[in-house]
């Protein structure tokens, strides 16, 4: 038995899996050569991304031609979507985060339209033959497996369907539990580093005080939805997070979940969240990433009370609903009068992407008990504008369909949708509207017939 220190948890290694292992250690530079024109590459998404290895490539501009790099949402910087890097690397978006938006709306990027669950698919069914995986892992443990610590969802699927497999090995990456492995057998190049996790809290970002009471009381309504028992989705933003400060008076509370981050952490210390009245993984938090800060690695590092799984598993709508009084929670940008949910554009303009929303309201909405919800504010953020419309914006895109809707929350208070006509769902939706719109909606209703 052999010792080495690049275990975080000290524990001894057989020889011949730590020979393995080192016998593959290289730079990143010298790892990177392995990766052609015209490859398509994975990368780890969200907190994850494999920087040191991203820079290692991007030296090679100039003797590389379109190489497609694959991902969702990544927290930093992205080099190979600046102006200069057209016609060496493109980006192709499963969702687009703020460090991708630009250059998507310029065309140096492209959207890909798909519901979060059906991704990893694309590499399964070789829709997508993925020439390179570039991953970040924790170091192995004694049995030579490698955990892909806090983002598992896409990454796992697309490792295994890679052609060749470099990975990024750092200390500092959480051991995370569930199907969240890959051996090192598995693995053609191991590049070490140690450098700190991506942080990316979930809450309000340079928010004007009526922007955070406003968040604050649609996620009072939200929380008056949820009942004891209820198993909890929750997207990213600032509402979610405050979902779960009004909860403290709940109990057994489980989440199943595409995320979640450091709100979910107090409410398992004071007994809110248990998962033991979940009814798929009792006893169990479900998640495929988180997005958090520090406080939350070292939560989910090694944590028996936390699975990860595949994404095409924890946001299967079949599987979703197999939980017991679902709540799911997804904002928008627009929502029409008749239910018509926009969350991905402005107008044409692509803002983000499907993401798991439609995975889970659909899945929530088959659940025993369950409550699909979708949120957002009554207004845009200078209060010029009604997010409750009379129709969406030019270009726009339906992400939840009309039939799909069950509940809509603003700050204005919470309406249930299905079973609901055209004209029912219109009277309850301004309801909810910000007051000083509602008698434009009124107007522009009545003069449709649909009020």
């Amino acid at each position: 038995m052999v010792s080495t220190d690049n275990l975080r948890t000290k524990n001894t290694i057989p020889f011949n899996i730590l020979q393995s292992y080192t016998q593959k250690i290289v730079s990143a530079d010298e790892a990177v050569k392995a990766i052609k024109s015209g490859d398509k590459i994975l990368a780890h998404s969200n907190c994850a991304l494999p920087k040191v290895l991203i820079d290692a490539l991007m030296k090679r501009k100039d003797e590389l031609y379109d190489v497609r790099i694959f991902h969702a949402l990544t927290v930093g910087e992205l080099p190979y979507v600046k102006p200069e890097m057209e016609g060496h690397f493109r980006h192709i978006a499963f969702f687009v985060g703020a460090n991708a938006r630009e250059a998507v709306r310029d065309g140096r990027a492209d959207f890909m339209p798909i519901f979060l669950y059906e991704a990893p698919l694309l590499f399964s069914r070789g829709i997508i033959n993925l020439d390179a995986a570039f991953i970040h892992v924790s170091p192995p443990d004694e049995h030579g497996f490698c955990s892909f610590g806090v983002e598992v969802g896409l990454i796992k699927t697309g490792a295994e369907k890679a052609k060749l497999v470099i990975a990024q090995v750092n200390k500092n990456m959480p051991r995370t539990l569930g199907d969240s492995f890959i051996h090192i057998s598995k693995i053609n190049y191991i590049v070490e580093v140690d450098e700190e996790i991506s942080e990316l809290p979930q809450g309000e970002k340079e928010s004007s005080p009526e922007i955070i009471e406003i968040n604050k009381k649609i996620a009072h309504n939200i929380s008056e939805l949820i009942e004891d028992g209820s198993t909890l989705q929750m997207g990213i933003g600032a509402i979610p997070n405050y979902v779960l400060k009004h909860l403290y008076d709940r109990r057994a509370l489980g989440i199943h979940s595409e995320m979640f981050s450091d709100g979910a952490v107090e409410l398992v210390e004071n007994g809110i969240i248990t998962n033991e009245m979940k009814t798929l993984h009792p006893g169990k938090i479900v998640a495929g990433f988180v997005l958090g800060s520090k406080k939350l690695y070292k939560f989910i590092d090694n944590n028996p009370m936390i699975e990860f799984h595949r994404t095409e598993y924890v946001n299967d709508p079949y599987v979703i609903a197999k939980n017991y009084k679902m709540v799911a929670i997804n904002s928008a940008i627009e929502v029409d009068i008749t239910g018509q949910v926009c969350s991905d554009s402005m107008g044409p303009k692509i803002y983000s992407g499907f993401g798991g929303q439609l995975d889970f309201i659909r899945g929530a909405s088959r659940s025993e008990g369950g409550k699909p919800i979708i949120a957002l504010p009554s207004t845009t953020r200078d209060f010029k504008i009604s997010r409750i419309a009379p129709f969406l914006k030019s270009g726009a895109g339906v992400i939840t369909t009309r039939g799909d809707v069950h509940y809509v929350v603003t700050e204005y208070g919470s309406v249930q949708l299905f079973g609901k006509t055209i004209r029912e769902r219109v009277k309850a939706l301004i309801n909810i509207a910000h007051p000083k719109f509602r008698d434009e909606l009124i107007q522009y209703a009545k003069e449709n017939k649909v009020m």
